[in-house]
């Protein structure tokens, strides 16, 4: 058997805004809440979205089909949120194009960095 991330736990300052966000971007549905927020972004990853008030921000970069990309950059660009070509300028407006596919990278309303590729890295 393979060994495959099950799920993780993702700070932040309000465990349902923070799913509602990553959701609703991403054109994924939140789940029951109940002592997390969870998201499940396919049939083997959910993120669990906890509050907490003290938290280093995180990367979280999301290998995705270019229908998904347009997808999820249409609504990235809708909600009016600063996106980049890479970690170190999340917010220039630039879309990379590296291994020959299309990235991007953005941040949450939390701060954590978000990032979309269309070729796996």
């Amino acid at each position: 058997m393979a060994i495959v991330l099950n799920h993780t736990i993702v700070p932040a300052r309000d465990k349902h805004a923070a799913a509602k966000f990553f959701a609703e971007i991403f054109g994924l549905e939140c789940g029951e809440p109940g002592f997390f927020a969870p998201v499940q972004v396919n049939e083997q990853l959910h993120l669990l979205f906890d509050t907490d008030s003290d938290f280093k921000t995180q990367h979280y970069a999301f290998h995705v089909s270019d229908a998904e990309f347009d997808a999820i950059f249409g609504r990235i660009k809708a909600a009016g949120l600063a996106y980049g070509s890479g970690p170190d300028a999340p917010d220039n407006g630039k879309l990379n194009n590296w291994g020959g596919g299309r990235g991007v990278y953005f941040r949450s309303p939390g701060g954590h960095l978000l990032e979309l590729m269309t070729v796996a890295q």
